[in-house]
C-alpha cells in the first residue's frame, strides 16, 4: 500500500532542513529522512503534525494509491 508523499517539497518551501523539521515535529531527523524516502508511513498524530508545521492539509502532502492488482480481489 503505498503511500506517497510531498514532504520534502513542503519543508523546502518553508525552509528548514531536515534536522529543524524534526525538531518542530518532535522527532529525529532521520525519521523525516525516512518519511521523505517513502520508507516509513508517519502514523496520523505525526501526519497531522507536519501538515500543521507546513501550513497545509494531511492531504497537501500525503497520498495514498491503491495498488492495482489488489483492486481486482
Amino acid at each position: 500500500m503505498p503511500l506517497y508523499n510531498r514532504l520534502k517539497e513542503h519543508r523546502a518551501r518553508l525552509g528548514v532542513n531536515q534536522q529543524e523539521m524534526g525538531a518542530l515535529a518532535g522527532v529525529s531527523r532521520q525519521t523525516i529522512s525516512q518519511i521523505e524516502r517513502g520508507d516509513y508511513s508517519p502514523s496520523v498524530t505525526l501526519a497531522l503534525k507536519l501538515a500543521r508545521i507546513c501550513g497545509v492539509t494531511v492531504e497537501d502532502i500525503f497520498s495514498y494509491q491503491e495498488d492495482e492488482r489488489d483492486e481486482s480481489k
